[in-house]
This record gives structure tokens, sequence and C-alpha cells, in this order.
């Protein structure tokens, strides 16, 4: 059994409901100060948000559009040393709109420019303990390499173009990075034309001139994410295609679980620990805007267990039979007082 790596989880991720108020809304009670913000209506079908510091405040992305990056003031006004504070805008704080918020912790703000790569990252925000990095940096348009500051090889890279339209490319590791994915699409996982990412180091991401990655000119922003133990594991498995389903082992309680089907067409299905459902939560989809429900396909569920997940639906997009999947997740040790996780349940 492995060590944990990080004492308190929660320092750096962590879920937090919220009801809008059409107005100046303060967020408590997410344990720090947040680098990445994604929120969604759980109750109606605006948008996923996502905010960074190093955009800053008001400028927003979308999970489930190609768009580039938005402006509007009343969205994010400020990033708290407990939350954040919202504006009016009722994508993340219409009066009365329940809202999830998923918050990551970097570098506390906009961090530095990291020069490890033949392009120089305008910002790259870090925390190699809790391994996340943002950065945020000018495409060249040719084949390039690009610092993360993780001083470990990220296992799970999203890459998003934010001064025009474009998909949002996903890389990982664990299906080699010959093949890719894209978080505002339901396909299967497709192999590259030119490598988006060709390779990964302890210091850099290398590139190439696709324009969803590196255009010429364009801007960019990446998420990377390397493991940790009792704290992140980013892996795959297999369905059954049972109700009875799959068990996947991750080594913690997992508080929050992004799904995808990489060998045919499905959602990026989340679940996390405070929505209703639970311990059987119901999903909300990053690639579309729909609501959360009892019905339909919000069905599939997971049990969230003390050192994984099982999967509780016989659904394709997370449990079919045969079918190959990845996942992210990110949770909370039980650990006792020798240092070590449980393993019960």
């Amino acid at each position: 059994m492995a060590y944990t790596t990080i004492k308190k989880p929660s320092d750096y991720f962590n879920t937090k409901l919220y009801t809008g108020n059409g107005s100046t809304n303060a967020i408590t009670g997410v344990g720090f100060q947040p680098d990445f913000i994604w929120n969604k209506q759980r109750n109606g079908t605006y948008d996923h948000y996502l905010f960074n510091s190093l955009s800053g405040t008001g400028k927003y992305m979308k999970s489930n559009t190609t768009g580039s990056e938005g402006t509007n003031s009343d969205t994010v006004t400020s990033f708290d040393s407990d939350g954040f504070t919202l504006g009016n805008a009722a994508g993340n704080n219409g009066s009365g709109n329940t809202m999830a918020s998923w918050n990551w912790k970097a570098g506390t703000g906009q961090g530095s420019s990291n020069t490890d790569g033949s392009i120089n990252t305008t910002y790259t925000s870090v925390n190699t303990t809790a391994g996340f990095s943002i950065s945020s940096y000018t495409g060249t348009g040719s084949s390039a390499t690009i610092g993360h500051g993780l001083a470990t090889p990220p296992k799970f890279t999203i890459i998003k173009k934010t001064s025009g339209t474009g998909d949002w490319s996903v890389q990982s590791s664990v299906i080699g990075l010959s093949n890719y994915l894209v978080l505002n699409s339901t396909n299967a996982s497709a192999g590259t034309s030119g490598a988006l990412i060709s390779a990964v180091s302890s210091t850099t991401l290398t590139v190439d001139g696709n324009s969803d990655v590196n255009g010429s000119g364009s801007t960019y922003i990446a998420y990377c994410f390397a493991e940790k133990t009792g704290y992140s594991k980013f892996g795959s498995y297999t369905g059954n295609g049972n109700a009875d389903g799959t068990f996947v082992y991750t080594g913690f309680k997992p508080n929050w679980v992004m799904i995808k089907e990489t060998s045919g067409v499905g959602g990026w299905r989340i679940f996390d620990n405070k929505r209703p459902g639970y311990n059987e939560p119901y999903a909300l989809l990053a690639d579309n805007s729909d609501a959360e429900t009892e019905t339909g396909a919000s069905r599939n569920k997971i049990d969230q267990l003390s050192n994984g997940f099982k999967l509780r639906f016989q659904y394709n997009d997370t449990n079919g039979a045969g079918g190959s999947y990845i996942y992210m997740a990110f949770g909370q040790s039980l650990v006792g007082s020798n240092n070590i996780p449980c393993t019960a349940r």
C-alpha cells in the first residue's frame, strides 16, 4: 500500500454547491483561494463556465463549446481566500439557480513566465504538491516545447485556444499520446494527424503546429495534471455491461470523477460527492449543458468507495460490455495514524 503524499486533499480541490441570487454573491467555504473554477447550473441548461486566475476576473471559457474566451465583468469578480465572488451574470449566479462549483488550487494567482521550453509562457501558476499547473502562451505555428512547471511529466493535459474558436484538446499517457480526445465532443479517441502533444517530460510539453494547440499568434490556456498518491488518479478501465459494474481502484475515496468512453461515442460524465444521489450521484456532462436529473443520461451512477469507485448502471457511456474508458479522479484519503490509506469497503 502506497503512502499518501498529501495530508489534506481538500486544501487543493473541493466541490462547492451554492444557489444564485442574481446579485453580488460571495461564495465561501471552498477552503482555499482557487485558481481554476468550473461552474455548472444543476437545475437548468446554462453552459459550463470555466475561470482561471491567469486570465483573471470576468474572463471565462465554456467546456461544451468551441468558443473563444469570453468577457463578462458580472461573472467572477474576485478570487478570494476562501472561495470567489460573483456578479449578477445569469449563467453562474441567476436568482434561484442551483449550482455546482469544482475548484482547484494551483500557485494562487497568475504566477510568472516559465522559460523551460522554446515558447516562454506568459504566465504559469503551479502547485507541485498537488500536481497541477495552469499555463498561458502564444503559439508559433510549428513544433515547439512549453514549460509546465510540475517537475514530473503530466499524465493528463487539456489545452484550449482563448483567442478564437477551436476544440478543447485532451491528451493523456493513459491512452497514449498518439491518441487524443475532445472535451466538447462525444467522439471516441482518435489518432492525431500530427500528434497535438507528441511528448511530455518533467519540464515541458512538445506540441505541433495544429491550430487547436499552437497556431501562429493565437493564445492558449493549458491545464496540466500529474498523479499524486492519495489525492489524484488518471487511469482506464473496461466496462462489463452489468448493473453490478466494474470496480476501479484509485487508492483513495474519490470526491470527483470524470469518465469518458474512448472506444466509442459517449459524453464526459462528471460525478462528485456533494450533489444529491450520493452515494450514487447524478452526472453532469462537460460536453453539453444538460441539467442534472434523475432520469435519462444522468442515471449512469457510481458508488464512491473508500479506495475507488464502482459503476452502478448498465450504460455504454460509462459501463458498456467490453468498452474502454478513461477517467480523472480527485479525492480524500482515509488515512490511519500510520499514514497509510485505509482499504475498507
